[in-house]
Order: C-alpha cells, then structure tokens, then sequence
C-alpha cells in the first residue's frame, strides 16, 4: 500500500522531471548510412527516483514524521552547525580574534617610514579580508607609516581571504603563509591593487564615507616572509576582529567551507564527533567527523541532525541569541538557503524557515540536506530531510526536499513568519583597531 509520503514523493519527481538538467547524454552524433552526422538526438537514461529520508520533532522532543531517521548519511555542510555550537561554547559569542602588529625595527615619523619589517601575529582571525587590511593601513598611516623598509612577516595563525577550506588549503605552511602575507602586502598598496581589491575599497569607501579617490596607502619594499620566531616587543596595533556571532552567521549563510579555521583554533575534527557523541547521547562510533565543515566523509542520522539542532537553540537562547542570529532565515539572508529553495524564500512562506544546507557533489555518491526550523501555525518544528547518493541529481532532489517542507507546513497550520536578523555584516562591520591601548 502506497503511504502518503511516498505518493507525494512520486508525484514530486514526476512533476519537476522536466525540469532536470540533463545528465549522462552522450556527446558523440551518430552517424547516418551516408557517413554524415544525424540531426536525431541519441536517447537519455530517465534520472532515478529521488529517496528521501527524514526525521521531524516538535521542540519538546516529540515525533511529528519519520523515514529512515536512524540511517546514517553523510550531513555534508550540515557539520558547520555542530562547529558553530562548539565555537560558541568554547569561546562565547562575544569572542574576537585579534591580529596585532608590531614593528621590528623604528619608525621614522617625519618621513613617514618604518625603518624594519612590519610583523603581524595572528591568533586565528578566520574571516580577516581586503576591508580589514583597510582599517590597518589607516592606522598605520595614522602612527605616520606609510612606507616598510623591511617586509611583511606572518605567522601560522595569520589567515587573510578565502581557501575553500581543507580542499583549498596549501599543506605546506611556509607556502601558505607566504600566500596570506602577500595577500596582505597587496591589499595594503593601492599600486598592487586588482579589480577584486579595488571594488572591496570602493565598498568600503561607501560606507564609511571616505572618498573613493584617496584610499590609504602603506608600501612594502622588502617582500613577504614567514617566521617561527616571536614577535619583537614594540607593538604598534591590535586589530579586533567582528565579534564571533558575526562571523559564525556569515560562514552558516555561504555555507563557506573556512569555517574549520575555527575548528584549527578549537582542536580536531575528532574532538568535536567526540563531545558532539557525548551531548546527542550516541555511542562513540556512531558519529564521525572527517572535517569541521562537512567536507570529506562524515556520519549522522537524520534524528542526530534534528537532536543536534535543538542542542544548538538551547545554547543560543542561553547566550541570549536567536538562531536567526547565527544561521541563514529563507527570505531574509543572502547565501546557500534561498538560493536553493526559492519557494521557501518568497511569498507567504518567506521567513518561516531558518537552517543550514548541505551539499556534496562527488563523496560518498553525493547528497543534498536541509535542516532546521520551521515556524508553523501549530507550534516551531526542528526537521532533517536528506536525499542521499544524489550527487547527479541535485536540482531534483532540492526540490523534492523543498516539497517535502511545504508539505510539513501546510499540514502544521500553516507558514508563521519569524522576524529577520540585521543585515549581514561585513567582515570589517564591527572590527576595531587597538593603538596603545585605545580603541
């Protein structure tokens, strides 16, 4: 007998077939009896049906709807949200990461010169960019440096840009410090700027109401360097970075993958399946983390994500946080969320839903995951819905998963709609510089 589920099920994936972007066709034209190309398209394989799992509770732990809740898949980008709870745990959501830069040698301030190398001691600032090389260089030019003698010097905990995560970043750490000191050197001379850089600025020039045409400027004549050794003793400033509710929400919102800068700073991906084990009450093994941001191979069940969710709300709300505060809402945030589930994102069902994508193209046959909350006519519910080995079907299993939200919603009382954070912040939005102990 065909349940309800499983008729919608099908009736989603017969819907939005012909929607499908086109998979497995071969490139090859066959070619007629006469030895020219044939005008007649060679036939594609029909995509699979898409199986969903999933796994929904109201807050109070009661089970609302259940599939497969206790198979394990990989939650992919869903992991950010157990690394999100274990920063704000560890480090509360007040935390900032400091960058503090110091001189190693003296500053000639008639010539506007520092007469050694500008060395920088970062602490793990992982979401430090052009804006914030900005804030340093005003500061600098400030305290009447505005030309190095010497070069830049960084060391292992200095980060600037993006990497892409563990998928991204240099194993070497002499070459990948040297590519973060260069990032630097560039971002802090308007003469080394690209197009990237110079549209930052003008950003940034915006709004802060500085004109455009007049950017700050602190030349490095002596190249980049990575050092060991400790910082010298003569501390020129300290550079603050946003507090980290901030950037927790602007990782959570792109789903960025450097997020496991801040599991570097917190311990191992093994730490973290370990107190994640402990807190969801599962025997060791059944959890496993690969990474801190859901890249590699990785293991939840759909009631773990779910169970994983209400611990991370229960620590928001003791921190005096919403988990619209830390974590995409459809509707209202820019980022992976109403991107890839646009129904979800406008008109009547817009702001009633806040959580965290997961996706993964190739590992473990791919996948698709959406979790989080969803505010009902009947009460807030906490779901997990996943559509795994979906890897070259992943339009049609979003939409099947978006369905499968709707569904919930209709048959709950209706979409509720939640208010909206502020508008995301950028990485310099809340950043401040440190001189001498002012800020």
């Amino acid at each position: 007998m065909m349940t309800r589920a499983s008729a919608f099920l099908l009736a989603a994936a017969a819907s939005l077939l012909l929607s499908l972007p086109v998979v497995g066709a071969s490139r090859t034209v066959p070619a007629t009896p006469s030895g020219k190309p044939s005008s007649r398209k060679t036939a594609r394989p029909a995509p699979k049906p898409i199986d969903l799992m999933w796994h929904v509770e109201t807050l109070d732990g009661e089970v609302v709807d259940s599939s497969h809740a206790d198979d394990f898949l990989n939650p992919a980008s869903v992991v950010k949200v157990a690394t999100s709870l274990w920063a704000l745990e560890r480090l509360g959501p007040d935390y900032r990461f400091e960058s503090r830069f110091y001189t190693g040698g003296t500053v000639d301030a008639g010539k506007g010169l520092l007469r050694g190398d500008l060395v920088v001691e970062g602490t793990g600032d992982p979401d430090f960019h052009a804006e914030n090389a900005f804030l340093v260089a005003e500061a600098l030019n400030r305290r009447s440096v505005r030309r190095v003698t010497g070069a830049v010097v960084v060391n292992a905990r200095f980060w600037m840009g993006w990497e892409g995560g563990s998928a991204g970043t240099d194993a070497d750490a002499n070459r990948r410090a040297l590519k973060m000191a260069t990032r630097l050197r560039q971002a802090l001379d308007p003469n080394r700027w690209n197009s990237e850089i110079r549209s930052a600025w003008a950003e940034f020039a915006a709004r802060r109401g500085l004109p455009r045409n007049r950017p700050f400027r602190v030349e490095v004549l002596g190249g980049v360097k990575y050092s060991l050794a400790d910082p010298p003793d003569d501390l020129l400033l300290v550079h603050r970075g946003n507090p980290l509710v901030d950037s927790l929400r602007r990782f959570n919102c792109y789903s960025n993958n450097d997020i496991e800068r801040v599991g570097v700073v917190l311990g191992q991906p093994a730490d973290l399946a370990g107190i994640l084990a402990a807190r969801l009450g599962a025997a060791p093994d059944t959890v496993r983390l690969e990474t801190t941001s859901g890249l590699g191979s990785n293991r939840l069940s759909p009631r773990q994500v779910v169970n994983l969710l209400r611990q991370f709300r229960q620590t928001s709300e003791r921190l005096g946080l919403g988990v619209e505060e830390l974590l995409p809402v459809a509707g209202c945030d820019p980022g992976t969320v109403s991107h890839f589930f646009p129904l979800l994102a406008g008109g009547a069902n817009a702001t009633a839903m806040v959580g965290k994508t997961g996706t993964l193209t190739a590992t473990d046959g791919g996948v698709s995951v959406l979790a989080g909350f969803v505010n009902t006519g009947r009460g807030d519910l906490v779901f997990c819905v996943a559509a795994p080995n979906s890897g070259r079907y992943l339009h049609l299993a979003r939409r099947s998963e978006e369905r499968f939200v709707l569904d919930l919603l209709a048959r709950s009382g209706g979409p509720h709609p939640r208010t909206c954070a502020p508008p995301l912040p950028s990485s310099d939005g809340a950043a401040a510089i440190v001189v001498g102990g002012r800020g």
